[in-house]
Parts: structure tokens; C-alpha cells; sequence
């Protein structure tokens, strides 16, 4: 009969590791990880940062070390993007960081697909304060009519900015658009040509989108694009954890700007500007 020492050095182990028992989980562990496991696979593209700040948001007392720790024992990573060049330029806006909500927002247009091949067209519009989206319209062409439009609705909605920042395109230099925001008033903030990191909020926001919503999703229609990506808006707005905020949501963000009237509280993180890969 062969010893338990004998045994482990013949196979290489130790004993320590022979004896050792895995220390019994309690419910609230249990629970914890199971929620943590849930929240990761709700969100494939949140990190282990983001998912234990939505925890926190629900009241759990776990740190980012534990979080981290379930996510790796389950196999839960985010993948990996090939790094992109980073571009290096000098803004030349006004305002550079917008100081409260309605101070500046920020819109431009995205591409995408229908699983036919067919073409769409998403015309976003942001606040850079509370990096709230307060609209994506999608269609298979949009036309500086429907900026004007666009505009109109989000006005009606939020009130009107000092400011907005776009680039160059067509749309957003239409005589009508121009008309539309002078009517406001509104001050036209136009980034350099070439130069998309100057619009650097609005450009974050299109990976967030990419990354979350159109890179998961395929689009069997038009209508079917507006529904989907609708939604995604509304969650992002309600949930998304933003780091340079403190983990906050865009609409937590504003709830707190809104309950102080509009001035900056002193518990707000002050807005960074974007890191565009």
C-alpha cells in the first residue's frame, strides 16, 4: 500500500495540494457571482470595470479584483480589436469642454447594412456634457431636410444648445440647416477637414455604437434597424457606465445636473476630453 506522500511525489504534486478543500461559497457569494455572470453575458462588451460598477449601482459591496477574478475563473473576456493608429490634431472650437448640459452637443452621420446589401444611414446627435444621445435617426438616405428635422424634435425635447459641433458634410452645411440654427440661436462650432478628432465625443460614441449594437446585430430591414437601435439608445443612456464620469449612466448624469438647476455640482467628475483609438 502506497502513502499519500509516496503518491504525490511520484506524481509531482504536493501535499498541501492534495488536501486541499475549496472553501464553501456563502448564498450572498453565490448570488453574487451568479448576477456578475449574468450582467457580463448581458453586456459582451462591458469590461470587468463597467460590470462591477453596474453592480454597485444594485447595491453589491464587491470589488473590481473579484469581479475580475469571476470573470476570468468563467472564460469571460472582451476581445481583443487590432489597435488603430491614433491621429494627433489641435482643435480649433470654441468651446472645448462643454461646462453643462445644453452647452454643446455634437452630431454626425454613421454607415451601415441590411443583410441584402443595402444601405443605411444613422444621423447621430449627442449632448458632450452628460454624453447623453438624444436622437439616432436611420434610413437608407438622409438629407440636410431631415437635419432640420432632427434638430426641431431634440429642441422641442431638451431645449436648445449654445452650441453645436459637426463636421464639414453637406447636410450640415445646407443653407437651411444654417437658417434653422441661427433661428435659435445656436453658434455653429465647424471642425478642421479631415480632422474627425476634433469632433472627439461624437466619434467615441460611434465605437461605443459600432462596438455594442451594429457589429452584434444583423438588419433584415429598415424598420427593423430603427427598432433595434432605438432600444440600444435608450439602454445605453439609462445604463452605460462612463469611467471619465465616475461610472455614472448619461441619464444619471443629467438627473444630477437637472436637480442642481443646471450649475455644475461639485460631486461631478469633470468632463475629459475623448481618447480616440
Amino acid at each position: 500500500m502506497c502513502s499519500c506522500r509516496r503518491a504525490c511525489r511520484y506524481l509531482g504534486l504536493s501535499e498541501s495540494s492534495f488536501y486541499y478543500k475549496e472553501k464553501q461559497r456563502s448564498p450572498y457569494q453565490i448570488k453574487l457571482r451568479k448576477r456578475a455572470i449574468h450582467l457580463s453575458w448581458e453586456f459582451p462588451r462591458y469590461g470587468y470595470r463597467r460590470i462591477r460598477a453596474l453592480l454597485a449601482r444594485e447595491g453589491w459591496e464587491v470589488s473590481r479584483k473579484l469581479v475580475q477574478k469571476i470573470r476570468r475563473e468563467e472564460g469571460l473576456k472582451v476581445s481583443r480589436k487590432p489597435p488603430k493608429r491614433r491621429r494627433q490634431g489641435k482643435s480649433t472650437g470654441l468651446p472645448t469642454t462643454a461646462s453643462k448640459p445644453n452647452h454643446v452637443w455634437s452630431w454626425d452621420f454613421v454607415h451601415d447594412r441590411t443583410d441584402d446589401g443595402g444601405s443605411l444611414r444613422l444621423m447621430i446627435l449627442i449632448d458632450e456634457c452628460t454624453r447623453r444621445c438624444l436622437a439616432i435617426r436611420v434610413a437608407r438616405g438622409l438629407q440636410s431636410n431631415d437635419v432640420v428635422e432632427v434638430l426641431h424634435q431634440a429642441i422641442a425635447e431638451h431645449g436648445a444648445p449654445e452650441y453645436i459641433r459637426s463636421d464639414n458634410g453637406s447636410e450640415f452645411i445646407a443653407r437651411t440647416v444654417k437658417d434653422s440654427l441661427a433661428s435659435h440661436p445656436i453658434k455653429i462650432i465647424y471642425i478642421d477637414p479631415g480632422s474627425p478628432w476634433q469632433n472627439g465625443f461624437v466619434e467615441s460614441f460611434h465605437q461605443r455604437l459600432r462596438d455594442e449594437c451594429l457589429s452584434q446585430e444583423v438588419f433584415l430591414s429598415v424598420l427593423e434597424a430603427k427598432v433595434v437601435i432605438e432600444g440600444w439608445r435608450k439602454l445605453y443612456n439609462a445604463v452605460h457606465p462612463h469611467s471619465n464620469l465616475g461610472y455614472d449612466s448619461p441619464d444619471m448624469i443629467h438627473e444630477k445636473y437637472t436637480q442642481a438647476r443646471g450649475n455644475s455640482l461639485p460631486s461631478l467628475p469633470k468632463p475629459m476630453k475623448p481618447v480616440i483609438n
